[in-house]
């Protein structure tokens, strides 16, 4: 069993840069794999070492300010329904807890109820696994309304698997008098229809804002803007990047989750055009079900998306891994990321390299398949920004139509909607008359055809 004391984080003035609330142990009880690599429970694929799995899990928990005193690799041979680990491990690990004064156990993977309960038992001390701890930090991150109800629904949703026989000392009530009576509602049962009766108001109410989406995305449609989302893992460079691009102030910090609420901007691209770019929350590896489901009104902007800037922290020991977990999330979406083509993936924190590493990955890039181009940024810096913004503009000028018109140079309010509904590329004063080229969607094409005369470019 490996064991390495995390003392929390010091800046450099020396002061502790979160304020730690409670003594926390992180433990990993990761499936062995042949390599020694940890291996998910689901599919037995080695997709990262474990001191990457075990970093990330201790840094989601001083994502809630706990001191984390602790980070233990527990390998596991064989998943215990009672327990998760086994009977040895279980009485090792309570005596590292009890040493440490710990009040509270991180265990890095899916428990059960009834394993948790059994954990709490044993350890005499609170247990939260993944799951909940993902959901404690989205809890406090959540600032708008629709983040606060999404996050709720998806609490409500996970308090609502735990309750397993926290309450048998009231099964025997019963309804009715004397002992034929039938038995009552036990209070498992009220707690499960009062979740449930808030589940349903939660639902409703989130369906109305996914109704207020519609509406804001049919507005967008009818301007047209064009609509560019930030996917990635967690702490890849979203908000920096968002940042950059549309000259925001979003908040962008070295921390797991800094943006959970979405946010849209305008993106104004080479040639004057403009796009909205959204900035989604980020992924991670096994994200609880509970909150794509919940997350969906907000990941609604990713589904509709013209196209979806995938950021990788390309520096990233478990770079690979993160984008393969990233990949997961978006099938679970309905998004095919190798079978689209409105996918780019932006390779983020070349800062971070010197010239010959940097080579060797623009060699990679080079490599990689046509079907979704790479680009190397530095969101820091703005390295790479400009080829960004290019190759977005030819994406999405794609399914777009060109077109050669003429207007008199004095009908200004002509001038004036082109140059607000379509993108101007060119324009020349010739004898009192505009010749202008013009780039438009579909939906603005016969209007130029039949009032200005526009004619289509030979494609």
């Amino acid at each position: 069993m490996e064991t390495r004391q995390l003392e929390g984080s010091i800046d450099p003035s020396g002061s502790m840069q979160n304020k730690p609330t409670g003594r926390a142990i992180v433990i990993g009880p990761y499936v062995r794999a042949r390599g020694g690599d940890a291996e998910t429970p689901r599919t037995g694929r080695t997709l990262r070492n474990t001191d990457a799995r075990l970093d990330e899990a201790a840094g989601l928990a001083r994502a809630i300010d706990l001191h984390v005193v602790q980070a233990i690799v527990a390998p596991v041979s064989q998943i215990r329904p009672a327990t998760y680990l086994g009977k040895g491990k279980v009485e090792e690990l309570k005596g590292l807890i009890v040493a440490d004064e710990a009040s509270l156990v991180v265990m890095d993977c899916a428990l059960s109820p009834i394993q948790q309960r059994n954990l709490e038992k044993a350890w005499g001390t609170k247990v939260l696994d993944r799951t909940g701890l993902i959901l404690e930090i989205f809890g406090r991150r959540a600032k708008t309304k629709e983040g606060a109800l999404q996050v709720e629904l998806a609490h409500l949703n996970y308090q609502r698997s735990r309750l397993v026989r926290s309450w048998t000392h009231l099964e025997r009530q019963r309804g009715g008098f004397g002992f034929m009576g039938g038995p009552g509602e036990t209070q498992i049962e009220a707690d499960r229809r009062l979740i449930g009766d808030r589940i349903t108001r939660l639902e409703s109410e989130l369906k109305k804002v996914q109704a207020t989406r519609r509406l804001h995305r049919a507005g967008r449609q009818r301007v047209p803007y064009r609509v560019v989302a930030l996917v990635g893992y967690t702490n890849a460079g979203k908000s920096t990047l968002f940042n950059r691009l549309t000259r925001a102030d979003v908040q962008a910090a070295d921390m797991l989750f800094a943006t959970l609420d979405p946010t849209l901007r305008s993106l104004v691209l080479p040639h004057g055009a403009k796009a909205m770019l959204s900035d989604t929350v980020g992924f991670i590896s096994n994200l609880p079900t509970q909150l794509v489901a919940a997350f969906r009104a907000t990941l609604e902007e990713v589904i509709e998306a013209d196209i979806l800037l995938h950021v990788r922290d390309i520096s990233h020991e478990d770079t690979e891994a993160q984008q393969h977990d990233v990949e997961t999330v978006l099938h679970q979406l309905g998004i095919d990321p190798g079978g689209t083509t409105r996918v780019l993936e932006v390779w983020n924190k070349i800062d971070r390299f010197d010239a010959d590493q940097r080579k060797d990955l623009e060699n990679i890039a080079a490599r990689r398949s046509t079907d979704v181009p790479c680009f190397l940024v530095s969101a820091e810096t703005g390295e790479g920004v400009e080829p960004l913004l290019a190759a977005i503009e030819d994406q999405l000028a794609a399914t777009r139509t060109t077109l050669d018109l003429s207007v008199d140079a004095s009908n200004g309010a002509a001038i004036s909607w082109l140059h607000r509904n379509s993108e101007v590329l060119a324009k020349e004063l010739r004898d009192g008359h505009y010749d202008m080229t013009v780039r438009v969607d579909e939906t603005k094409r016969d209007i130029l055809v039949n009032k200005y005369g526009a004619v289509p470019r030979p494609l």
